[in-house]
């Protein structure tokens, strides 16, 4: 038997006000044409880049529903097809995210899909291929995708390893956009718009971020993201002070080294 749980409940999975992206390319219209011509689209890029935000404002866009599965290492097919459930006394079959995206024609976004196991991204392979079905196994059914069924995937290069690294037979399967952090003038206008501090303190939370990321590789796995300097800017307009905003949002976020926080924080200092 089916169960409630597998109908899409607009309220939950529609975006009904634009979410706030700001393009660094022609990222928009790639998207547009991959989604008519039914392409599968991989996102890669640095974390907290705008990748999330950027498939929000897609959904928007072409008004379909977005469903987002945080994949992690004990992700199973079983939690992305569905599975049978006792409820009432009576067995059911609930839809997982993925099906359910199937069945309503909208976006499914699994996002750092090379944390999820190998032998759960193979499931998708089928929908991210010219045959556009998801197997389920265990109802003994073949589901297609309908014209409004949309497979976006992301990761972060910078995270790759032997162990965890996206296959050559799931990565040519799809369209693939790069994303990285936006430069000065556009990344200060965007931490700005969705914090409401002055150009100047926004200037110098960007060139605080840009000190950070020369230190990548040199102390810091990552420097600091866009939505880390968001975080600070949004505790500064609510009067933190800005090097303290910095070392909760920015230096604490990223490190936890003492050295490299009394590195981080005096770069801060030194703007602030």
């Amino acid at each position: 038997m089916s169960d409630s749980a597998n109908v899409l409940r607009p309220e939950e999975y529609f975006i009904e006000d634009e979410p706030y992206y700001e393009p660094v390319g022609d990222e928009i219209a790639v998207f547009e044409a991959a989604y008519r011509n039914h392409l599968p689209v991989l996102l890669k890029g640095p974390t907290g880049c705008g990748k999330t935000r950027f498939m929000e404002h897609m959904a928007w866009r072409l008004k379909r529903p977005l469903i987002t599965v945080s994949c992690h290492d004990d992700l199973t097919a079983s939690d992305l097809v569905g599975r049978f459930l006792v409820k009432g006394g009576e067995t059911r079959w609930v839809d997982g995210p993925l099906a359910r995206a199937v069945r309503a024609g909208g976006i499914c976004y699994l996002d750092e899909i090379v944390e999820a196991r190998k032998d759960t991204t193979v499931v998708i392979h089928p929908l991210a291929d010219d045959r556009r079905v998801l197997p389920m196994e265990k109802l003994g059914e073949l589901l297609e995708a309908g014209p409004g069924f949309c497979l976006a995937i992301s990761y972060n290069p910078g995270y790759q390893s032997v162990l965890k690294d996206l296959k050559q037979s799931t990565r040519q399967r799809f369209v693939a956009l790069e994303f990285d952090y936006p430069e000065a003038g556009l990344e200060q206008r965007i931490v700005e718009k969705e914090s409401g501090i002055d150009s100047e303190l926004a200037r110098k939370l960007v060139q605080f971020a840009r000190m950070t990321r020369n230190l990548k590789g040199s102390g810091l796995d990552e420097g600091a993201s866009t939505r880390l300097l968001v975080h600070a800017a949004k505790l500064i307009a609510d009067d933190i002070d800005p090097v303290t905003a910095s070392h909760v949002a920015v230096a604490q976020a990223l490190t936890d080294d003492a050295d490299m926080l009394a590195a981080v924080d005096e770069l801060s200092s030194s703007l602030f």
